[in-house]
């Protein structure tokens, strides 16, 4: 069992521990390369005005954060900051690219509910750990993983913009109560279920099973909180503009 946990070497890179992790930046080449290609036709392309050029900045700046700096890297030693990685993907990184028309066009033929349950189910599977162990055990199958949690979001975001405000709210509060569950779920298991986190955790003073309890608490409050500070703000909003009776 030692060694294949030993084996494990996610796309960021082995685990590192906790005097080198902050030098530990991802400069691949090609990403940086899709990350420059993507943000250039963004801010080059006709179309976009200043709020939709300072979204793919910000867009940018995220998915840098994400995949170059060395929050990519600490993410092979703790699942709790693979968790936090996974939040700022679909609530942070996703609304941002949202009201992209190509995000748009693809999703247009679903309903708001559809995208609620498409988003909600590859979030939660690529939490089962028989996948997540896959995707990090395998390049491919990380880009995969990172790309259907973002564009399944985006999609939902998207949607979610174009919704009358009921809608919307019912939306985003089964997002919160499904991703409650899943962080639930990891805080009360009572073991440690992410083979590749088992020898990774220890020096950095946890626990794998106190890892996956942080992740849950992690997933659970802020993560979910997002997703009802949004709702609150669609509720507040609708009825500023509700016309006085």
């Amino acid at each position: 069992m030692t060694a294949g946990v030993n084996s494990w070497v996610p796309y960021c890179g082995v685990a590192p521990v906790p005097a080198e992790w902050w030098l530990r930046f991802n400069f691949d080449p090609v990403l940086m390369l899709v990350l420059a290609a993507a943000l250039g036709w963004a801010l080059l392309r006709g179309g976009l005005d200043g709020e939709g050029r300072r979204r793919a900045i910000a867009a940018a700046a995220i998915f840098a954060f994400l995949y170059i700096s060395p929050f990519c890297a600490l993410g092979s030693s703790l699942f709790a900051v693979r968790a936090v990685h996974h939040v700022l993907l679909v609530a942070a990184l996703a609304p941002l690219i949202a009201g992209f028309g190509p995000v748009q066009r693809a999703f247009r033929h679903l309903s708001l509910a559809q995208l609620t349950a498409l988003h909600m189910l590859i979030f939660w599977a690529w939490h089962a750990p028989p996948l997540y162990s896959a995707a990090l055990s395998s390049d491919a199958l990380f880009w995969i993983m990172q790309a259907s949690l973002l564009l399944s979001s985006a999609g939902w975001w998207a949607r979610l913009r174009q919704a009358d405000a009921g809608a919307a709210v019912i939306a985003l509060l089964a997002t919160m109560v499904l991703m409650g569950l899943l962080a639930a779920l990891l805080i009360f298991a009572g073991r440690a279920f992410y083979q590749p986190h088992w020898l990774t955790t220890q020096a950095w003073g946890f626990s794998p099973l106190e890892d996956q309890q942080l992740s849950g608490i992690l997933m659970w409050v802020p993560g979910s909180a997002i997703y009802l500070l949004v709702a609150l703000a669609v509720l507040y909003r609708s009825l500023r503009l509700e016309p006085a009776r």
